[in-house]
């Protein structure tokens, strides 16, 4: 049978591959402390669940293509507590981030075009991309230099004459970073400059640690007809199962071009978009700031034990609730086959996600992982002596 070089060329998740591995390990009998997929375990606020018990429409109708007024006016009102006022044209709503990410990509590439993201990215960029017939073009970076990429030296590095946009998560997945005001200042005059797009995906914006400033790209002037945001509720309001993204534009242009594909996929479910603005509308700041000083407790828990595992390099990332970092083993994604089929600890073991997926440039990451720090503090310490014990054991073989 035939198949599209899309289908035969696009990899399958580094994050979910390895759940049949869980699943036989689990009927094992063992404990499986999941550290490779980004699903947190902090309950998602009371109003979502109260706006689902007093959802009373007798009739479940389409929604409109862009979104229902009610969520759209309510993604204004938070964007307006961060200082990027938005008129309701500027906004779409999309089924998650992930719908949003391939929408912009439909509007903007065609076959042979070029992203510059900077890796380890998330993995879903270069499928995304791929089903356009475009490519990503990395901008490299190391785990002995914390992943550092925002420089202009290496954006041009990774410039061709087939560049289209720089796409970017920030703060950052896979690897926590967190890009300084004057580091986006100069993203900001780089594409400006080379007449391209700013894919801003800001899913994390609220994750920010050690006194970091909560900031958007959507807060810098001159970015108007070029600066396309990401947003969701996935991660914001723990409510990954939700699928309620958003595009986010005022290139009235590009916002009608992505109209046609969301009337092309009729309308986002109707009920997710209720309960979604009522996240919207009755979440308190309050919440956040818990939630950022339970993900910091987090982070670094994570990071004490790392520094205790010799050979482990890795730098304290600043946002998001992920760690990259290269491991002392061979191929990170044998390892974790290892600790999944020959390893246990009082009938327990650790999963991550290999960080191999993470890059476009062959042969890199192969001793990479990332771990979503998304677990309950005790979880947390225990998976992580579970990884250090895995790795002496693996290496004695």
């Amino acid at each position: 049978m035939y198949f599209s070089h899309t289908a035969l060329e696009s990899q399958e998740s580094p994050i979910r591959k390895f759940h049949p591995y869980a699943v036989r390990a689990k009927a094992a009998g063992k404990t499986v402390y999941h550290l490779n997929i980004g699903q947190p375990d902090i309950e998602t606020p009371p109003a979502y669940l109260d706006a689902l018990h007093h959802f009373d429409e007798q009739v479940l109708s389409y929604a409109p293509s862009p979104g229902i007024p009610m969520l759209i006016d309510a993604i204004r009102d938070y964007y307006s507590g961060i200082g990027v006022p938005l008129n309701a044209e500027d906004v779409l709503i999309t089924t998650g981030g992930s719908e949003a990410l391939a929408l912009v990509m439909a509007c903007i590439l065609n076959e042979g075009d070029e992203i510059i993201t900077p890796e380890p990215y998330y993995t879903n960029y270069a499928t995304f991309a791929l089903q356009r017939g475009a490519v990503i073009r990395p901008i490299k970076s190391s785990p002995e230099e914390g992943y550092h990429y925002a420089e202009k030296e290496k954006l041009e590095q990774a410039l061709t004459d087939k560049t289209r946009a720089i796409l970017l998560t920030n703060p950052g997945n896979p690897c926590g970073t967190v890009l300084t005001r004057a580091e986006m200042d100069m993203i900001a005059d780089f594409v400006r400059t080379h007449d391209l797009w700013l894919i801003a995906d800001e899913v994390y914006r609220e994750f920010v640690y050690d006194g970091e400033e909560l900031t958007s790209f959507g807060q810098l002037s001159g970015l108007e007809d070029r600066l396309i945001l990401i947003d969701s509720v996935s991660k914001r309001f723990s409510a990954c199962g939700a699928r309620i993204g958003c595009i986010i534009s005022k290139n009235k242009e590009l916002i009608a071009h992505a109209l046609k594909f969301c009337q092309a996929r009729l309308s986002v479910a109707t009920i997710d978009q209720v309960l979604a603005a009522e996240l919207y509308r009755s979440t308190t700041q309050e919440y956040f700031e818990t939630v950022r000083k339970e993900y910091q407790k987090r982070r670094d828990i994570v990071m004490k034990k790392l520094k205790e595992i010799p050979g482990v390099v890795c730098e304290c990332p600043n946002g998001a609730f992920y760690i990259m970092a290269k491991l002392p083993v061979d191929d990170a994604g044998k390892f974790l086959v290892f600790l999944l089929e020959e390893f246990e600890d009082h009938g327990e073991t650790v999963m991550f996600a290999p960080g191999r997926g993470f890059y476009a440039t062959p042969g890199m990451g192969v001793s990479e992982i990332r771990i979503a720090y998304v677990l309950k503090e005790a979880d947390l310490a225990r998976a992580m002596d579970l990884l250090a014990l895995g790795i002496e054991a693996y290496n004695k073989k």
